[in-house]
């Protein structure tokens, strides 16, 4: 009762101060510089998003002209009250109300740039730009709260609206400060985190599997060190969750040990190196080059651009074949049917002048013509090649030296047997 109290004061105090004349006036003043602040601002959009468009790639004046893009409305409508309220004191009307818009303005643009700055210290995404607005009006409302004096008589009432388990007692206040010491801590993690990343991929002595292994050992690290934070920063007792991580252990052991199993084999290909990103591999009917790791799986993406998400236990507990293990360049056979009729030394040789004008074939290890057998249509010869970029593909340089052996083959008189039947019609004569 005695907040509720307080509270009809407040607004009694607040209604006393507009329902006059001169309070009025400047309810009207704030009305139309917000108005004339909007319409501001949305010339000053459009203004930007030309000059956006015709500039070249310059990252800091992009920076400055978002940057002011975020602060126009509060700017241009301060602009405006301050002409507007050295007007109105020209007649001697009372600016009280207009001054508690002054550092309301101020707070407003200060936290809206600031937020938009810690913003781009983040990997861009739209889940970022979409919180944006939102955490700029929440913290711009406690901030608001505080100049007129409502913050006090808030934080009271979320104080008072609690509930007792024995000795221990949960308030909203309680629960909204653990949400925002979580966020907080969590952003903290995700930028030192960012910052973790973004050197290792500057450092020349860091391979890429290495630099995926920082990379997951300090974001995991970084946000379990943020949930301790933020439970010890609002006074909740870690030995109370002793019981729910006794119930997470219950729970890992039955339905989910698959997640926990990828989890940790995840880590095991860390720190193994036997996957690294950029490695051709090939697993089951699957066969392409790895784009990413990460805790629950690893991403291959074939030739056709499909990307399969493959669980990081598979690539422990299956046989798969890493065609860029140690080193990158793979052989390639490519088998050729020669006639009977002619010359198996002369083929080889043209098969071998096949790869000289294929410059994804190796010259050392130089391509080799091999004579394998001789078969029932005609003699068997094989093209053995090699390539260091698997994945680029393997059939387009086979199908590129295959036109090429056809070509010179036509030129060169040499036929590709293919297999023929004598039909032979036996009479009967004792018809």
């Amino acid at each position: 009762m005695d907040l509720l109290n307080k509270l009809l004061q407040t607004f009694e105090n607040w209604f006393d101060r507009f329902a006059t004349i001169e309070g009025g006036i400047q309810i009207l003043t704030v009305i139309g510089c917000g108005t004339l602040a909007a319409m501001t601002h949305k010339k000053w959009q459009l203004f930007i998003a030309k000059l956006l468009g015709d500039l070249e790639k310059k990252d800091f004046i992009q920076f400055l002209l978002r940057g002011s893009n975020r602060i126009a409305f509060p700017m241009s409508m301060l602009l405006y009250m301050i002409t507007t309220r050295f007007v109105i004191e020209q007649f001697g009307i009372s600016v009280a109300v207009l001054n508690i818009f002054t550092p309301l303005l101020l707070s407003m643009a200060a936290i809206t740039f600031t937020i938009f700055v810690l913003r781009t210290g983040f990997t861009p995404s739209p889940a970022l730009k979409a919180w944006e607005s939102f955490i700029s009006f929440t913290v711009w409302s406690l901030v608001a709260l505080h100049l007129i004096g409502w913050l006090p008589d808030l934080i009271q009432a979320l104080d008072d609206l609690a509930i007792n388990f024995g000795d221990s007692r949960l308030s909203l206040l309680s629960i909204l400060q653990l949400l925002l010491a979580i966020v907080f801590f969590f952003v903290m993690a995700s930028w030192l985190t960012h910052l973790i990343e973004k050197q290792a991929t500057r450092s020349p002595y860091i391979n890429p599997s290495m630099r995926v292994m920082v990379t997951k050992i300090s974001k995991f690290s970084l946000y379990g060190l943020a949930i301790l934070f933020a439970l010890k920063s609002v006074g909740i007792d870690l030995t109370a969750f002793a019981v729910f991580s006794g119930a997470i252990g219950v729970g890992i052991g039955f339905g989910l040990q698959r997640i926990f199993s990828n989890f940790i084999s995840g880590f095991i290909l860390l720190f193994d190196r036997s996957i690294r990103p950029g490695d051709v591999i090939s697993i089951g009917d699957r066969f392409g080059w790895v784009q990413s790791l990460h805790a629950r799986y690893v991403v291959v993406k074939d030739r056709d651009g499909v990307e399969t998400l493959i669980p990081n236990e598979n690539l422990i507990t299956s046989e798969v074949t890493n065609w860029s293990y140690t080193d990158r360049a793979i052989r390639t056979r490519i088998p050729v049917q020669i006639s009977y009729n002619d010359d198996p030394e002369f083929a080889m040789g043209l098969l071998i002048s096949a790869t000289d004008d294929k410059p994804r074939i190796l010259k050392k290890p130089e391509p080799a013509a091999r004579l394998l057998g001789f078969g029932d249509n005609g003699i068997d010869l094989e093209l053995r090649i090699w390539i260091n970029d698997p994945e680029a593909g393997i059939a387009n340089v086979v199908s590129d030296v295959n036109l090429s052996i056809w070509k010179s083959f036509k030129e060169n008189n040499i036929s590709i047997p293919f297999p023929q039947r004598d039909v032979r019609i036996v009479s009967d004569d004792n018809k």
